[in-house]
């Protein structure tokens, strides 16, 4: 009798990443307090947990032949393009308002110091807003590719089923092209701050 493959949810999976990144930065930094460590030395620790999470959860993904189910909200009715069409540098004028002098062009600047400040508060909480989409964004970012990774690596878990051999092979494979290019940025990184 066949066994009936089990999947995974996306969400469930991605929100196991960020906690085993949360505890690798939480883990390197309490570390960081205790020793006297380089920089370089931090982050291949980081890198090196969270290869060894990576490791043991394919490993396991494909010895039991795990697959995984795309639930992320889709968002399809997302208008691009039509927010901020009308304001251009080459329309945008910055305008010129002349007070005077004496007592009307002292109230007329205060009036205008005030709106002005008024103004920056109201562009503080657009830049607020714009801050808290692109973290959306980029989240969202990150999912998708995390996602598509993972699928991508569970898509041979029909052929590594029961096989830990096979199993321990392609992850350590996939491990490695996943975050070995990382390893490589930081010894880069290293050895350009020598020279």
């Amino acid at each position: 009798m066949a066994t009936r493959p089990k999947y995974l949810s996306g969400k469930y999976v991605f929100i196991i990443s960020l906690l085993v990144l949360g505890l690798s930065v939480v883990l390197v930094y309490s570390i960081g307090l205790s020793f006297d460590k380089r920089l370089g030395t931090k982050i291949y620790t980081a890198l090196s947990l969270i290869a060894s999470c990576l490791f043991l959860f394919m490993t396991y993904g494909l010895y039991t032949g795990i697959g995984l189910i795309d639930d992320f909200p889709k968002f399809k009715h997302f208008k691009r393009g039509h927010f901020f069409e009308h304001i251009t540098p080459e329309k945008y004028e910055m305008p010129q308002i002349d007070t005077g002098d004496g007592i009307a062009g002292l109230f007329l600047s205060v009036i205008l110091w005030i709106a002005m400040t008024i103004l920056c508060l109201v562009m503080l909480l657009f830049l607020e807003i714009f801050f808290w989409f692109s973290l959306f964004v980029l989240i969202t970012l990150l999912y998708w590719v995390f996602f598509r990774a993972m699928r991508m690596v569970f898509r041979k878990s029909k052929d590594t089923q029961k096989d830990l051999g096979l199993s321990l092979l392609y992850a350590s494979i996939y491990t490695f092209l996943y975050v070995g290019w990382l390893y490589g940025v930081v010894y880069l990184y290293e050895f350009w701050l020598v020279q």
